[in-house]
């Protein structure tokens, strides 16, 4: 196999970049990724339900923040690296991403059982399109990460 044929079939995958310039991709996830964590961050600020953000131990943080890591990028090869063409090639890309997500928001359930844990739906589209967008599963991984990082102090539930 050549690097040519081995390349191809790694970008099949979604996990290469895509022909779109690097220093754009980066900038543009940036971009979504503030602006969803700030608008997420105003929604937490005036939750009823509970103080955020939350107070943890560093140890606690830092557990947690391995875990969210490890979970972005396996759910991201996935869910959008893999089921997300998957699905591509049967229904088109809106579909897809949509389908995808109406599986990766419920399982998000067994991680925290509440209600609330749906509502990972919303960043997951946000995600897809990225993996639409870039042809690449590493920035929805980021924003992915970022969020979940986020969750740490801001998502109401309790860890």
């Amino acid at each position: 196999m050549n690097e040519m044929t081995l390349y191809q079939g790694i970008r099949g995958t979604g996990i290469s970049s895509s022909d779109i310039d690097p220093a754009k991709i980066c900038t543009e996830t940036l971009a979504v990724t503030i602006l969803a964590l700030l608008g997420l961050t105003m929604i937490a600020a005036i939750w009823p339900f509970e103080h955020l953000p939350r107070t943890m131990p560093a140890k606690r943080v830092t557990e947690l923040a391995l875990s969210g890591s490890f979970a972005a990028v396996a759910e991201e090869m996935f869910f959008r690296g893999w089921l997300q063409p998957l699905f591509r090639k049967k229904m088109g890309p809106a579909a897809a991403v949509t389908a995808v997500n109406l599986i990766f928001a419920p399982l998000h359930l067994i991680a925290v059982p509440h209600i609330i844990s749906l509502s990972v739906f919303f960043p997951g589209m946000v995600m897809g399109w990225m993996k639409e967008r870039y042809g690449s599963i590493w920035p929805s991984v980021f924003f992915h990460f970022a969020g979940n990082i986020w969750a740490i102090w801001y998502f109401p539930s309790s860890f």
